[in-house]
């Protein structure tokens, strides 16, 4: 999923204060790939979620997610496991900046993180920041990036993007 891609998932709802132990717990960080990893995904939660997530799936939780330490793996476990955006009340700090370094679509939308239940099917435009709710017949509008970091979305991690600014000079 990029930033200028409309797409239509189906929603996973976890709660608040989701923390980075609990995306990808230290037990499995010294499995040797990030695919070796993503089976492991928020299993001190829900030890069934990592193998039910399919392609495109969204997750949608509370405030706080992706608090705790600031680990690169946990986004990119999210990432890996095939997420294409995390819809969240609110984002921890690192793990927002995390998000972004790495490519992994995030919205902050207070109003849609409290009223998208498990099971409904969104269309999320990342670039626009709306998300609408087709199971429930409901739009909401979420925080959008300012163009650089669109830039660097678009570009799918921090690392494209930085090669492709060198390359241009």
């Amino acid at each position: 999923i990029t930033m200028s891609e409309t797409f239509t998932a189906r929603v996973w709802v976890l709660g608040d204060d989701i923390d980075t132990d609990i995306i990808i717990p230290t037990e499995y960080l010294a499995l040797k790939t990030i695919e070796d990893m993503k089976q492991y995904g928020f299993s001190p939660l829900r030890p069934e979620l990592a193998g039910q997530i399919k392609p495109g799936d969204i997750i949608v939780a509370g405030k706080n997610f992706g608090c705790g330490s600031s680990r690169e793996h946990a986004p990119i476990s999210i990432k890996v496991a095939g997420i294409s955006c995390v819809i969240a009340e609110s984002f921890a700090r690192i793990f927002y900046r995390n998000a972004i370094n790495i490519g992994l679509p995030i919205i902050a939308s207070p109003e849609a993180s409290a009223e998208i239940k498990a099971g409904d099917e969104l269309e999320v435009d990342v670039e626009q920041g709306i998300i609408k709710n087709l199971t429930q017949g409901k739009e909401y509008k979420g925080e959008t990036f300012p163009p650089f970091i669109q830039e660097l979305m678009a570009a799918g991690n921090l690392l494209n993007y930085v090669k492709a600014k060198v390359e241009a000079k």
